[in-house]
């Protein structure tokens, strides 16, 4: 119940409005599944602009932005990217997860929150050379990663914000190819920090997560989530790794309008999932990117007419990453078996290591870079 003049827009669908003999309405909604993290009353005093979107499922999803008085041209403008940042959603994914009840966005003065068909906006309707409100579509992205499939511990929350952040790359390789997708992963690159593992492997609190002082891995589980999905995704394929990625969304590889619930997964599921989708056991990998805080180290020398390669991991496992290698101009890939390999190279061949940068791996550069920016940050004595 709102004072005359405000709305107040929540989850779910919206029952009716009641209006009360003192001249303020009660707003009645109904939501059937709950994300109960996911929850928000938002009352201001609202304008609305709303469409309805035709899905290639067949159904028909209503859409509605409900934003701040003076604020109509860019509210239209964002507005305009509901329906086709849902399409690439339906397509990469699968069905929009909640479209019995609607897609919502209500402005905001805290920067964003995934709240369940209300997703919270205050990211100003900033611009970017990507082309689109990056804020909207990480929100938005969080309804099949963290609303449809939900993390049974925090512990395992890189599979809201690894997934929700790589999103944004993906949506970009999608909208103009994948010279954006290039640009958008290398500019996450730079913010992986490794200073702890993305999971600690024990069920933790939120704060033990998302905050670095209490031992969390913090943003790394967006950027490093986001590259380690980058990496697998160039490791087993297009196929495979969308099919990994809708049977954890909707727990069975063919989703459809009314034949999936909400869900809890894991990361154990996950990793369970692509051996379940290759047939083949990479937990190696997993063991690596989600289980330990340093990246895997590729270790280069060139002998003669010999390039030898051999990764170095925390913990001293194996680690049989392929590697594609460059050589004047062509491709090679080689296999890695046992974390070593080698590949003929002619005297005086220009050699270039993961020139598509398919791998998260170490970079000197990177490190440097970020220890350059911290100490230029401090004060001068």
């Amino acid at each position: 119940t709102v004072p005359q003049g405000l709305k107040a827009p929540s989850n779910g669908v919206l029952l009716g409005v009641d209006t009360l003999a003192d001249g303020r309405t009660r707003w009645n909604w109904r939501v059937k599944t709950p994300n109960t993290y996911a929850i928000a009353l938002n009352v201001g005093p609202y304008e609305e602009v709303s469409g309805t979107y035709k899905s290639r499922f067949g159904n028909s999803i209503p859409m509605a932005y409900w934003y701040l008085p003076g604020e109509k041209p860019q509210a239209e403008k964002l507005f305009a990217e509901f329906a086709p940042t849902l399409d690439f959603f339906e397509s990469m994914i699968g069905p929009y997860p909640f479209g019995d009840e609607k897609l919502g966005v209500v402005e905001t003065p805290h920067k964003g929150m995934e709240h369940q068909t209300i997703n919270a906006y205050g990211n100003a309707y900033a611009k970017a050379p990507e082309g689109f409100d990056w804020l909207f579509q990480h929100e938005f992205a969080h309804e099949w990663f963290g609303n449809q499939l939900t993390a049974a511990n925090w512990d395992d929350y890189w599979l809201h914000e690894g997934y929700g952040t790589y999103m944004q790359p993906l949506y970009g390789e999608w909208r103009e190819g994948r010279a954006r997708y290039a640009a958008m992963m290398q500019t996450q690159r730079a913010l992986i920090t490794n200073r702890r593992p993305v999971t600690q492997q024990r069920v933790a609190t939120e704060e033990e997560v998302y905050e670095a002082d209490k031992g969390g891995a913090g943003l790394d589980i967006y950027y490093k989530g986001s590259w380690m999905l980058h990496t697998l995704r160039g490791l087993i394929g297009d196929t495979a790794f969308f099919a990994v990625t809708r049977r954890a969304v909707y727990g069975r590889p063919d989703p459809k309008p009314g034949n999936f619930r909400p869900r809890f997964s894991s990361a154990a599921e996950y990793q369970a999932l692509v051996r379940q989708v290759t047939g083949k056991d990479y937990g190696w990998f997993f063991d690596v990117y989600l289980r330990q805080a340093a990246l895997p180290d590729l270790v280069e020398r060139r002998e003669g007419g010999t390039l030898s390669l051999s990764w170095t991991v925390p913990g001293g496992g194996n680690f049989p990453m392929p590697v594609d290698v460059q050589v004047a101009g062509k491709v090679h890939v080689v296999p890695m078996t046992g974390g070593k390999g080698r590949l003929p190279v002619p005297a005086g061949a220009h050699v270039v290591i993961d020139p598509d940068a398919k791998i998260l791996r170490r970079s000197v550069a990177i490190e440097e870079t970020q220890a350059w920016t911290a100490q230029s940050k401090r004060p001068t004595p």
